[in-house]
């Protein structure tokens, strides 16, 4: 056998010998949302959805979605009881599990219409006091900013119709981002404030402006309000081994893994951005 030859069957076996290991490997459990767009869903046309058959491949493990429809509950039911084995897309440093090294920095929107004339570059535009509408989600950067600048007795009806009046009490209530981001393209609110990952593929169907807010925010009590946050990839505490392998995939594989977001539109900010300073971190110091 000459050496061309020899050389081309070794490669064939190996392979071979990669897809047969692909195919017997144990299957790479994902903690999904089912249908949590843009970030995931059944039909894997999610942005995580593609990110987790990233490192699937990369592992050379066949990924296995497990499903969940409860954002309050999956990482005690699902992931602490060893149903699955990753999940995409949480806080760097989220104390219930073990977090990769960040893949990407985003921060909280403004979403409005280009043809409004609307200037909005933070929390102190003075288009944010007169205008009538403003579309933003429960429990966020967002209702603690529009109580501080005196707008939430203005939106609370608004807001809670935006999910049919429906009570969050003992239950999950899913707002929308792309019913958020619709509202303004219809003209029903002048603006929308969303989570920049959860917005951009919405804004940029719509043609709508996005303004990434200043990470400078302050409480009526002086604390700041965090804008931007870092996402990385969680395993389950005690995974260290599986932690290991995410993170020299993240790291040979960035250019792969930036793609996925930069396709998705993402606003990415520095992964080493320094917090912005503050009055209270001023205070602080002294």
């Amino acid at each position: 056998m000459n050496r061309i030859a020899a050389a081309g069957l070794i490669a064939s076996l190996a392979v071979s010998g990669g897809v047969q290991a692909a195919k017997y490997a144990e299957p790479l459990k994902v903690c999904s949302a089912e249908n949590e767009m843009p970030y995931s869903d059944k039909a894997g046309q999610g942005f995580e959805n593609k990110l987790a058959d990233l490192i699937g491949k990369e592992l050379g493990r066949r990924v296995e979605n497990v499903w969940w429809t409860d954002a309050r509950y999956f990482v005690r039911d699902f992931l602490d009881k060893g149903l699955c084995d990753m999940v995409i897309g949480v806080d760097a440093g989220d104390p219930r599990m073990l977090t990769s090294a960040p893949y990407y920095r985003s921060g909280y929107v403004f979403v409005y219409r280009k043809d409004k004339g609307l200037n909005i570059q933070d929390w102190n535009s003075e288009a944010l006091k007169t205008v009538k509408q403003i579309a933003f989600m429960p429990d966020t950067p967002a209702e603690t900013m529009i109580r501080k600048i005196g707008r939430y007795n203005d939106m609370f009806n608004y807001m809670h119709s935006l999910v049919g009046f429906k009570s969050r009490r003992n239950q999950y209530v899913r707002y929308d981002p792309a019913k958020l981001v619709t509202e303004v393209a219809n003209g029903n609110a002048e603006v929308a404030v969303l989570w920049g990952p959860a917005a951009a593929r919405y804004v940029r169907e719509a043609g709508l402006a996005m303004t990434v807010i200043p990470d400078d925010n302050l409480r009526s009590d002086g604390e700041k309000v965090p804008h931007h946050y870092s996402t990385s990839i969680g395993v389950r505490k005690g995974e260290e081994a599986l932690l290991k392998q995410i993170d020299q995939i993240l790291a040979k594989h960035g250019k792969e893994v930036n793609a996925v977001l930069e396709a998705e539109g993402i606003p990415l900010l520095p992964l080493d951005e320094k917090p912005a300073k503050t009055a209270s971190n001023d205070q602080r110091k002294g």
